[in-house]
């Protein structure tokens, strides 16, 4: 009797760790699948709520001028130094790290709207792409941004949408990343308002990838070189901006 229990016991334990292995096998195809479906984790915007405030506390301040140029969007604009490329530009940097393209329009009401802008220069939808939301998603929350500066700022001359950019990081993701430009793009040409500038022929090398010099060490966020870039490409739009911003950035 007690050599069939052990018997019992063991078998009824080898089917435990079978379950067990399937279920942590199922597990991870379904973690695997998940990550590369192309379904985006929802995050939820109130992980900038310390960032917003900041926000905020400028424009209360005045720092962030009313009437401004305003420049949004994700770590490329919170980490622009616009005193240096826009000398003369009354310009507000609103940018926060890590932002969707959806967080602007979620935020719209307490960064944007309070300081009624001359102009919008928006950057976003990099993080967008790279977290599994779809170009159609991205250039959806770009015009839903438009349908709020359209119905809310009255006197905004002109929204200045800049390309997704090409970095080494998320270099895989080419494909998707020009498909939410094209989208985009296509949205701005059909509205006179709506300029779209195009940053990612200019960034890459001659063998088609991101130039090295363009990019920090970790492949995604520019250095000054970068920017100036940047800043000569959208001067074009900005009839105020500096001349030299045309230098070079070899």
């Amino acid at each position: 009797m007690t050599i069939r229990l052990k018997s019992v016991s063991f078998c009824l334990s080898q089917f435990i760790n079978v379950r067990v292995l399937l279920l942590a096998l199922s597990l991870g195809f379904a973690s695997y699948s998940f990550a590369t479906s192309g379904f985006a984790e929802e995050l939820k915007p109130d992980r900038f709520e310390k960032e917003i405030k900041a926000i905020e506390r400028a424009i209360e301040s005045g720092s962030s001028r009313n009437g401004s140029v305003l420049f949004v969007g994700s770590s490329s604009i919170k980490r622009w130094k616009l005193d240096e490329s826009f000398p003369k530009l009354n310009a507000a940097n609103h940018g926060f790290g890590g932002s969707h393209l959806s967080d602007s329009v979620h935020f719209f009401d307490r960064i944007v709207t309070p300081i009624a802008p001359s102009t919008v220069i928006l950057y976003a939808g990099d993080n967008d792409i790279a977290s599994g939301k779809s170009p159609e998603s991205v250039a959806k929350d770009f015009q839903a941004f438009v349908d709020l500066t359209e119905s809310k700022l009255h006197d905004c001359q002109m929204l200045i949408y800049i390309g997704i950019k090409p970095s080494t990081k998320r270099w895989a993701l080419r494909e998707k990343i020009q498909a939410a430009n094209s989208k985009i793009k296509a949205i701005c040409e059909a509205n006179p308002k709506l300029q779209f500038v195009d940053v990612w022929q200019p960034m890459l090398g001659d063998n088609g990838e991101p130039r090295p010099n363009l990019l920090v060490e970790d492949g995604l966020h520019m250095t000054d070189q970068g920017y100036v870039i940047w800043a000569r490409l959208l001067s074009e739009h900005l009839p105020s901006a500096p001349a030299d911003t045309e230098a070079k950035a070899d």
